[in-house]
């Protein structure tokens, strides 16, 4: 699953630690989003979306090999 999640972190101001403490988990958590690395839950999505302002389609995108 793509994300565009570090450039939204980015544009708002956040380091990945303020952004894992505003969602409740690791820096490593918000690493291993960023990098394509772990698919979050729905709460947790929802949870950086409302943070970031963005919609969860704004933020995730199923690639091919997702369907």
């Amino acid at each position: 699953m793509k994300n565009n999640i570090k450039i939204n972190r980015v544009i708002k101001g956040y380091s990945q630690e303020e952004l894992a403490n505003l969602v409740n988990v690791s820096r490593q958590t918000i690493n291993a989003l960023e990098a394509g690395k772990y698919v979050p839950s729905t709460v947790l999505s929802l949870k950086i979306s409302r943070i970031l302002e963005k919609s969860i389609e704004e933020l995730f995108e199923l690639e091919d090999s997702d369907l």
